[in-house]
């Protein structure tokens, strides 16, 4: 048997009633949530019963979905279900990185606080949006993101059929035209921002002067994969600030990574948090592989059951 990666879901996958049935099972969890509401009075609530709208406003989606990822995350730590390597989409980077030592929970969800701050003060100052281009290959999307104006980037390279592109209004419907033309599909992505794309560079400077004002990352407990690079989250901590704050601004290589863990030796794959978005990207990327989805307690208990 090979080893295990955690791969802690990101922004999109969030809906209302989002894992507060850990807090009753897994001591771990409940920690989780509880610092959660030190922090930001209100969290657990709104992740138990706020609307889907609100969820998908940033400076609520990040908080809360970070905290399902982590709250998953730690239950199955504490069932003995314990992963060789890590990574996390977009948002679930930090999440990722906190389960990995580089901050404490108090301090990963003041980051995630902090983050989401900046990310929709980018968003409201660059208007735009995203779309989950299918049916189409990453060099396809690319020579169509081209197409459709100087404000039109891929952004996460999802699988091989999907790429997910973000710019200003006006290219994303140009691109919807191009993509239909093209024989693919393109679909709107429930985020607020245009995120991942060259419109959210203010909020990666932000980043990077609140990482450098005493929140740089401690060295990692377990190994993370970077989004930006598909490769280890450096040792350095100046570099791995660097590669957190920029990661914001810059596309996610979302494929490579998963090549590179399987590439490590990885054979289980386990989304933790909310949806199951990661696990069917998975599926469509790697074969010989085993995949599991899990934000309940049910699913906490069934997969520890199995793999611990």
């Amino acid at each position: 048997m090979g080893g295990v990666a955690f791969l802690f879901a990101g922004q999109g996958a969030q809906h209302p009633a989002m894992g507060v049935d850990l807090i009753e099972t897994s001591p771990a969890a409940a920690e989780v949530f509880a610092i959660a509401d030190e922090v930001r009075p209100g969290t657990s609530e709104q992740c138990r019963s706020a609307s889907k709208e609100e969820l998908s406003q940033t400076e609520n989606t990040q908080p809360c979905v970070f905290v399902h990822d982590l709250a998953v995350a730690v239950a199955l730590r504490e069932r003995g279900v314990v992963p060789a390597a890590c990574a996390g989409f977009s948002l679930g980077e930090v999440a990722a990185l906190t389960f990995a030592g580089a901050f404490d929970t108090r301090a990963g969800f003041e980051l995630v606080c902090e983050r989401a701050a900046l990310m929709a003060t980018a968003a409201e100052r660059h208007p735009g949006g995203m779309r989950a281009v299918i049916k189409l290959d990453a060099a396809q999307v690319e020579n169509l993101a081209a197409q459709a104006g100087e404000d039109c980037w891929p952004v996460n390279y999802n699988s091989p059929q999907q790429t997910v592109v973000a710019g200003a209004p006006d290219a994303l419907q140009t691109l919807d035209v191009l993509v239909k033309e093209a024989g693919g599909r393109a679909m709107k992505v429930a985020v607020s921002g245009a995120f991942h794309s060259p419109y959210m560079a203010e909020a990666a400077c932000g980043l990077a002067a609140y990482i450098e004002a005493g929140h740089a990352p401690s060295p990692l407990l377990i190994p993370v994969l970077a989004n930006m690079t598909a490769a280890p989250y450096p040792a350095d901590p100046q570099t791995a600030s660097e590669v957190l704050a920029n990661q914001v601004s810059h596309a996610v290589r979302w494929v490579d990574t998963l090549h590179t863990l399987q590439d490590q030796g990885i054979d289980t794959f386990i989304e933790v948090g909310p949806g199951k978005t990661l696990s069917g990207l998975v599926k469509r990327t790697l074969s010989d592989v085993r995949v599991y989805s899990c934000e309940t307690a049910e699913q906490v208990a069934a997969i520890a059951d199995e793999l611990a």
